[in-house]
């Protein structure tokens, strides 16, 4: 039987309307929050969520999903959790925490998500990557053998112990108020203007990131003014996650910072990373670790503290020359009582390192600056011919 001309356009219109009915609709996997308190929210429903994935709540507030369980999903709240109450909806994002790297971070400062804070507008243009990546494999790196000049005679100098290579982990230990983000991490940032005009090309350029952890605002705005008025911030990026921020920033920031170092490896280029100090991040964490109720362990710090920070100081590398010759080498900060190098954390800290330099208050008091104890402090580039 033959349509008529009538019923035959009449026909394709509705197939063209079938055909593209709903084609832009979007499906999104919702849950609800069962309960939420101390920053920390139990939700419900989201059976398909990944572990370290992004989530929105009704409120416009984000977080991300760490404890995978039968019943319900621990979600860390960034942010105030006022706003959220029982009920509301959950929303996942698809997508893995992950923040913004590039050139265009240079002379930024942002916090733990990588949202600017310095009240210069947003940023142009950049790439986005994951703050939790896996470590470069054997193959893909290379022997430490470029040295990084510190401009500090007693890390610098040909009789020294303790030189530093691009590539390396070293740790910086001590007592506070002993100068060791000042008179060593900071004087660093400081001294690589000078180093990086002596080079002749971008891929001899020391990049630097420097992630505040658990300070002061007060402290983050003076470190600031000190490397604006040396015009240190055209190669440096600030993260900062203070005091004031919510423990599951201060975790963040140090894996945040990572990432944005990484673009510069990933690049044939060199960053230096400064962790100042990983002994607050162990604190958020292990804050963050009880409100989740994981079974604590000795200080009350869980189980797999020392990954927490295995798995960071590990992706400071030297690439191989196949991979691009870039690196990036950290500085990684450990704040003690009263001296005792055999605390928890430092012990974690100690082994993943290839060295650390020691800052005493003895030293400090009798106003030798920077308060560096050559005698306790090593290097395992001191037996490597650095050139």
């Amino acid at each position: 039987m033959e349509l008529s001309p009538r019923a035959a356009e009449l026909t394709t219109l509705l197939e063209s309307r079938i055909t593209n009915f709903y084609t832009n609709f979007q499906v999104d996997e919702i849950g609800r929050v069962v309960s939420v308190g101390d920053g920390i929210a139990r939700v419900y429903g989201l059976n398909e969520i990944q572990a370290g994935e992004m989530v929105e709540f009704a409120s416009g507030v984000k977080g991300i999903a760490l404890n995978l369980e039968n019943e319900n999903v621990g979600i860390v709240v960034f942010g105030s959790d006022t706003a959220i109450k029982e009920g509301d909806l959950v929303k996942r994002t698809g997508s893995i925490v992950d923040v913004p790297a590039g050139k265009a971070m240079l002379g930024r400062v942002v916090d733990a998500l990588g949202v600017p804070i310095d009240g210069r507008g947003a940023l142009s243009d950049h790439e986005r990557r994951r703050v939790e990546v896996k470590a470069p494999g054997i193959i893909e790196r290379k022997s430490v053998h470029e040295p990084m000049q510190t401009g500090l005679k007693a890390v610098d100098s040909l009789d020294s112990l303790v030189p530093i290579g691009r590539g390396q982990r070293e740790l910086i230990i001590g007592d506070r108020q002993t100068g060791k983000k000042t008179a060593i991490a900071i004087d660093t940032i400081l001294n690589q203007k000078q180093m990086n005009s002596r080079g002749t090309s971008e891929s001899e350029t020391l990049y630097c990131v420097y992630v505040a952890i658990g300070q002061k605002r007060s402290t983050v705005a003076q470190l600031v003014q000190i490397l604006s008025e040396a015009n240190a911030l055209e190669y440096s990026i600030l993260v900062a996650a203070t005091a004031s921020d919510p423990a599951p920033l201060q975790f963040l920031a140090p894996y945040s910072g990572c990432a944005m170092g990484e673009y510069f490896r990933d690049n044939g280029m060199h960053a230096l990373i400064i962790y100042d100090d990983l002994s607050k991040q162990a604190v958020a964490y292990r804050q963050m670790s009880l409100l989740l109720r994981r079974p604590p362990g000795r200080e009350a710090f869980p189980g797999d503290v020392f990954y927490l920070h295995s798995r960071l100081l590990e992706r400071a590398a030297k690439r191989s020359d196949q991979t691009g010759a870039g690196s990036s080498t950290a500085l990684p900060v450990i704040e003690t009582q009263a001296g005792d190098v055999s605390a928890y954390i430092p012990t974690n800290v100690i082994p993943i390192t290839d060295g650390q330099i020691c800052s005493e208050t003895e030293l400090f008091y009798r106003g030798i600056r920077p308060a560096i104890n050559v005698g306790s402090s090593l290097s395992v580039a001191s037996g490597l011919p650095l050139s």
